[in-house]
C-alpha cells in the first residue's frame, strides 16, 4: 500500500489521489500543485494537465494565504477561483489546492432576494392543502 506524503517537491503523481478525491466531492475543476513542481489540473473526472500552474495557485505559494479571485490569464481567465494552500507545521506554505469557485459566480444578493418570497408561497401553498 502506497502511503500519501505531501511536501514542497510533491510532485503531481504524489497530488492527484487528493486532487481527484476532491474533484470527485465536489464536481468542481480541480488543481495543485507545490512550491517546487508543477501540478495537476482534473475537470470532467479527467486529468486535463499534467504539468500545470496558473496565476492564482501562483500568488498563493507566494503569499501563503487563500485567495478568491478572478484570474486575467490562464485556463481558468474570467472564472472565479478559490485557491487554498497546505502548510508545513511550520505554517510555510508547501502546496496549494485550487477550485473553480461556484460561490463567487453566483449573484448572492440576487439569488437570496428571493428566499423570503420562496419560503412565503411555499407556506401558502401548505395553508391550501390543508
Amino acid at each position: 500500500m502506497k502511503d500519501i506524503h505531501i511536501s514542497a517537491d510533491s510532485t503531481r503523481s504524489d497530488l492527484e489521489p487528493i486532487v481527484k478525491a476532491i474533484h470527485e466531492l465536489t464536481g468542481l475543476p480541480t488543481t495543485a500543485r507545490s512550491l517546487n513542481k508543477l501540478g495537476i489540473r482534473m475537470e470532467k473526472g479527467k486529468v486535463q494537465d499534467a504539468e500545470y500552474t496558473g496565476p492564482v495557485l501562483e500568488e498563493v505559494l507566494r503569499t501563503n494565504k487563500t485567495t478568491r479571485r478572478v484570474p486575467n490569464d490562464g485556463a481558468y481567465k474570467g472564472t472565479p477561483v478559490v485557491v487554498s494552500p497546505i502548510r508545513n507545521e511550520d505554517g510555510e506554505v508547501i502546496c496549494v489546492i485550487g477550485l473553480v469557485d461556484i460561490v463567487g459566480a453566483i449573484d448572492i444578493s440576487s439569488t437570496f432576494s428571493e428566499y423570503p418570497g420562496v419560503i412565503a408561497e411555499v407556506e401558502a401553498s401548505k395553508k391550501r392543502n390543508q
